[in-house]
């Protein structure tokens, strides 16, 4: 499993990498729970989010009951 960032708040899994970890804490996304819902199709156009830090979040998401849109 991925070990989430150790900021305080923050449960993004380090996995994804640094740009795509700014890309959604600039979005406002501090936790996968925010990102429960949110169409799969709208990560990739963020910049910094490619299809590797998808496919983590997807399987991170899982393991905690949860699931993109």
């Amino acid at each position: 499993m991925t070990k989430p960032d150790e900021s305080p708040g923050m449960d993004i899994p380090r996995g994804i990498g640094a740009p795509a970890t700014r890309a959604l804490t600039a979005a406002g996304y501090a936790s996968l729970e925010q990102l429960a819902g949110v169409p799969e199709a709208e990560l990739p156009a963020r910049h910094g989010l490619g299809p590797k830090a998808v496919t983590v979040l997807r399987e991170v998401m899982a393991e905690r009951g949860l699931a993109l849109g």
